[in-house]
């Protein structure tokens, strides 16, 4: 597919027609069939000369609006790997659903999970995720260390360390990487220069901390932090130590982002006023209730450990505390062992940053990829635990209101756990507004300004789609449950770059390896874009909590109360 079939704008085919007697648009159909009966007379090249004329009417239009939209036929490419760039090792912190991800997105599977994969594609031509990962690009790393405090996961990783040859079972396997049972034995390991950190949220800044100090270079998930009090000081220890830091929105990555961005940076779309993102995911793994392993007791578990740090548990009951949410802890004290708690820890603010801190993050990061608009002036909330009434603290229905007035701009974040409505991320301005996920629609506004003369001359009909990008792909195979089918249709499993398929996890943390190795290269989401993310997500959650709007004073860089 060349660059020019991946960009098609659609101009109005009625309205570019000549008028008939009666003033009225000659129907497409119709048009049509006049075209053809007119091209009759050469029988064997009539539908190949038909196509050249209708070529030639979309020419003529792109030229009719050229002037008031033209985009750069730029698409985005994958820089080379640096020639002969030196080996990292690698160190991983948490082994569960994230943790395998980030790991083969790395280049390191299970011989199990490969196996699985080559038996669906003998059943499934279609099925190209094994074929699409053995042809994955060798990021030159060995995993030298795997972490986990449930004995599984941790076997699960050192197996997928060892698979150096990406294969299925029978494999021939590599050296095992060493299985460390507390985080800071590998952080005191000399033969580990990152670590990638997938734990539950309450452990991820205390973690990218003690890494950095360490000296390793750090990949975490989102959020960055659980607690307001952290979030500061995570981002002065990665300033601090230097490290190279990536936190974990593989959106960065995603092809029709990176036209949506210069479509708004173009002013195509006009003064934008309101963004509309959401969520909707509408089954118990959308809503966070995982399957609990078999495996899991607490002989398996070091429940301590997961717990969480002292200091960090502190920071969330003083807080708690002091604004009477005491209904929001628990019910379980902290020390009581649950298999539900350990591997659904999502539902429970003891360990979880809910929806805000979860998905919202994704969201807000695409829109800050795209425009730059930093932390909130203000952030109002509601929502409650509506539909999933297994105990849980988090809501599963949540609205949240951020407003950006030195931008003139409101965003509305709505998120339900019990509905698979399909909406999108849209992005409203004057003159045309903009759905932007796996792929990017354009509309143009009826009352638009700028494109008035077009609109008023029948060029543009207003409020269908004008412009459409499908960054190179036909079809996104093998999304096998509701939740992968919610990432796919928001660009964060795949993108497409130089008319390749690549998994949008496997840029990102490639983007973080190759910093490391040249630290001149850029970071797409560094400790600044991290730490306006938590701070957005934490100002929607406290206006929840607290039910009322939260604020951020720029000036002294805290968030205060109405």
């Amino acid at each position: 597919m060349t660059s020019e079939d991946k960009k098609v704008t659609e101009p109005d085919k009625e309205n570019n027609q000549k008028p008939q007697s009666n003033g009225s648009p000659l129907p497409e159909s119709q048009g049509r069939r006049d075209a053809l009966k007119a091209l009759a007379t050469v029988p064997i090249l009539g539908a190949m000369a038909y196509g050249v004329y209708k070529k030639q009417k979309y020419d003529k239009t792109m030229h009719d609006v050229s002037d008031v939209f033209s985009l750069s036929k730029e698409t985005a490419t994958i820089p080379d790997l640096q020639p002969n760039g030196k080996q990292i090792r690698l160190g991983i912190i948490g082994c569960g659903i994230r943790g395998k991800q980030l790991l083969r997105a790395a280049g390191f599977a299970t011989p199990q999970s490969l196996q699985d994969l080559i038996d669906e594609s003998k059943k499934d031509k279609k099925d190209t995720r094994y074929q699409l990962f053995k042809e994955q690009e060798d990021l030159n790393v060995v995993l030298t260390g795997v972490c986990d405090i449930f004995d599984t996961f941790a076997e699960q990783g050192v197996a997928a360390g060892a698979n150096i040859n990406r294969e299925g079972l029978g494999g021939k396997l590599g050296p095992e990487p060493k299985r460390y049972r507390h985080y800071q034995e590998m952080l005191a390991a000399d033969d580990i220069d990152a670590v990638i950190i997938a734990t539950p949220d309450h452990w991820h800044s205390t973690m990218a901390m003690d890494a950095a100090k360490a000296g390793k270079h750090v990949y975490v998930e989102k959020p960055l932090s659980w607690t307001v009090p952290e979030t500061y000081m995570v981002r002065d220890v990665i300033k601090q130590t230097g490290v190279v830091f990536q936190l974990g929105h593989q959106g960065r990555q995603v092809d029709s982002y990176h036209k949506a961005k210069e479509i708004i940076d173009k002013g195509l779309l006009g003064p934008i006023s309101l963004i509309e993102v959401c969520t909707n995911r509408n089954d118990p793994n959308g809503a966070w209730v995982y399957d609990i392993d078999p495996t899991a007791n607490p002989k398996t578990i070091d429940w301590k450990q997961f717990e969480g740090d002292e200091e960090r548990v502190k920071e969330y009951m003083d807080y708690m505390t002091k604004y009477k949410l005491e209904k929001y802890v628990g019910p379980d004290e902290r020390g009581k062992f649950s298999l539900e708690r350990f591997f659904r820890w999502r539902c429970w603010w003891d360990y979880s940053t809910g929806l805000s801190g979860d998905l919202l993050t994704h969201e807000y990061d695409a829109i800050n990829q795209l425009m730059g608009v930093g932390i909130p002036h203000s952030a109002t909330s509601s929502g409650g635990v509506y539909f999933f009434k297994d105990g849980r603290t988090v809501p599963d229905v949540l609205q949240t209101t951020f407003e950006f007035p030195d931008k003139d701009m409101t965003m509305l974040y709505s998120a339900t756990l019990a509905s698979n409505r399909n909406r999108g991320k849209v992005i409203m301005g004057h003159d045309a507004s903009m759905e932007v996920g796996d792929t990017l629609t354009v509309k143009v506004d009826s009352a638009s300004t700028r494109y008035k003369d077009k609109i008023d001359n029948g060029i543009i009909k207003p409020d269908v789609p004008f412009y459409t990008y499908v960054p190179g792909k036909s079809n996104v195979d093998a999304v096998t449950s509701a939740t992968e089918l919610y990432f796919a249709q928001r660009g964060l499993l795949y993108s497409y770059l130089g008319g390749k398929r690549y998994d949008t996890t496997f840029l990102h943390i490639r983007e973080w390896l190759e910093a490391i190795r040249d630290t001149n290269k850029k970071i797409s989401c560094g400790i600044d874009a991290a730490f306006e993310e938590a701070i957005t997500a934490h100002m929607g959650t406290r206006a929840y909590l607290e039910g009322r709007t939260m604020y951020w004073d720029k000036d002294k860089e805290e968030i205060v109360r109405s």
